[in-house]
Parts: C-alpha cells; sequence; structure tokens
C-alpha cells in the first residue's frame, strides 16, 4: 500500500498537472469503488465542476472541487494515478517512450476526462486488485468522516515534534515500538516499508517496549522518522511493487533501503549509528501485528 511519501508525490504532482481543469467526463469499468451514490448520479455530480486543488490526509488523497464538493481517494494496496495528454505521441500503435506501457499501468479501473481551454488530458487510476476508493464527499464535512476523525498527527506535519511524539509515546508504554508506529490513530502516514527504514537507522530492535525505550532513543527514532520520510518524498516514494507516480514512474527510495524486503541479505549497516564499522550479519523478517518487518540484530539492540 502506498504509505506517506507515495501519496505525497501523487498530490504534489496533481496539483501541478490538474488544478484549474474542469472534469466534463468520467468512465468506470468497476462501479463498485465509487462509493455511496449510483454512477449515474456520481457522474452528473461531477460533472463541469473546476479542480481547486489537492491534499493529502495520512495516506487519503482529496481532490477539491467548485460548488464545495471534494473527490475523496484512496489508492488501497495497487492503485495509483496517471495523468495523460491528448497529445502524447503514439508509434506503432504504442505511446512513445512512456512509462504508461509498462504492465502495471495496464489496470485502468477509472478515468476522469478534464478540460482547460483547449487542452484536454485524463486522469486514470490503475488498480490490478480493485481495492481503490472512491467517494464524493462535502468538502466542509472532510474531517468529520470516520476514517479522518480517527486519524493520528501526520508524520510530516510540523506539529509533530520530539515533544508530541514523546506524548504519544508516554500512553503507550506497554505497546511494542515497531507496533506503535504503523498504529494510524497514533501517527499518520507511517507504513510497513518506512517503519522497517525507521528503527533501524535508529539502532532500535523493533520488538521492544516503549517503557524500555532511553530518552536518546527515542530522540532518534523520532529524527529518523523525519528524515527518512523527508529523504524518501524527495525520491519519489518506494517502487517495490504496482506504486508508480502520474508519468508512470516508479520510484526512486528502493534504491537506497536497507533493510525492508531484503530478508537473507547481508547488513548495510546503520549509517547514522555505525559509519565505521561492517556487519556481516543477515537481514531477517520477523511479525509484528500480522505484518512483516525487516531488522538486523546486530545493529538493532
Amino acid at each position: 500500500m502506498p504509505e506517506l511519501p507515495e501519496v505525497e508525490t501523487v498530490v504534489r504532482d496533481l496539483n501541478k498537472k490538474i488544478k484549474g481543469y474542469e472534469i466534463v467526463d468520467f468512465w468506470s469499468e468497476f462501479p463498485k469503488a465509487v462509493r455511496g451514490v449510483p454512477l449515474k448520479k456520481f457522474k452528473a455530480d461531477i460533472s463541469k465542476k473546476e479542480i481547486l486543488g489537492v491534499r493529502r490526509i495520512g495516506k487519503n488523497i482529496f481532490i477539491d472541487l467548485s460548488g464545495g464538493k471534494t473527490l475523496y481517494l484512496h489508492l488501497k494496496m495497487t492503485g495509483h494515478l496517471l495523468i495523460k495528454s491528448s497529445r502524447l505521441k503514439v508509434q506503432n500503435g504504442k505511446l512513445k517512450n512512456s512509462y504508461f506501457d509498462d504492465r502495471v499501468n495496464q489496470y485502468i479501473r477509472h478515468r476522469w476526462s478534464l478540460k482547460k481551454g483547449k487542452d484536454t488530458i485524463s486522469m486514470e487510476f490503475s488498480d490490478l486488485r480493485k481495492f481503490g476508493k472512491i467517494v464524493l464527499v462535502d468538502t466542509d464535512k472532510i474531517n468529520d468522516l470516520p476514517e479522518i476523525k480517527k486519524l493520528g498527527i501526520d508524520a510530516m506535519d510540523k506539529k509533530f515534534d520530539l515533544k508530541k511524539f514523546r506524548e504519544i509515546l508516554t500512553k503507550k508504554q506497554k505497546s511494542i515500538i515497531g507496533i506503535v508506529l504503523m498504529d494510524q490513530y497514533l501517527i499518520a502516514g507511517i507504513g510497513n516499508i518506512y517503519r522497517s527504514e525507521i528503527l533501524f537507522e535508529a539502532g532500535v530492535d523493533p520488538r521492544r517496549k516503549v517503557s524500555s525505550l532511553k530518552s536518546r532513543e527515542i530522540e532518534r527514532i523520532f529524527l529518523q522518522t523525519k528524515r527518512i520520510l523527508k529523504k524518501a518524498v524527495k525520491m519519489r516514494g518506494t517502487s517495490d511493487s504496482d506504486y508508480r507516480d502520474t508519468s508512470g514512474k516508479p520510484g526512486g527510495f528502493q534504491k537506497v533501503l536497507k533493510v525492508y524486503q531484503r530478508a537473507g541479505e547481508k547488513c548495510l549497516v546503520s549509517q547514522a549509528l555505525s559509519k565505521n564499522k561492517k556487519c556481516d550479519n543477515i537481514i531477517e523478517r520477523i511479525t509484528l501485528g500480522q505484518r512483516s518487518v525487516f531488522w538486523c540484530k546486530n545493529c538493532q539492540k
């Protein structure tokens, strides 16, 4: 599932590419993804609405429209959004020099046709497993949505500082740190990939109880959370599976992963803690809260 860096990358792309466009049509081969109203009514309700801007709350995408309406999208496990221009060049029946022809971008389930002046583009929702969600909501009621109302503070929010992190941990003393970081009701945005990377760089065993963490270890976890998420956004996310950006391109953070999906491989050593040391230990995969976490028992204590 796309995590904070991937969704943030998509939101930034959408603000550059679709802001100011008007929705002129909508097509879907899987109407069940459109929640709350029949497809015909959904199409009518979004018709001729201008896109005012795009924002993110946790792993959720909100496309604000004119008329006080907002498109609420969740990419779920395999979803990603593609923006295509009518000016794309076609050669021998395929898009020339385009990532759009890649297999992972071929599962188009929904398409919005957009227009601004004489320019026409489309926003397409590719979703192999059809888990994605589309909802039209009132803009002023977004924060009242059950799935949004329950979310904890966003991991990239300026208000999420070391003091706030300590406050969160104080209330979860009996919990395991590897589970706390994944709890969206506490801190929104961190998923499986970044949980493993954060704790590796911080040198902390993911199985540790919060009560066992020393002050300097809590600070390291916080600092690595901010650093890794910021770096992942800069590298346009992690494509270990289906995630692609709005141009159909994979992200770049998978090239610098230290532990995630590296079970059975040699440790690359936490640069934050052991710059001059070598570690020949093998990365292991364990399960916490029914989700995999990857770690090095030599570097993480």
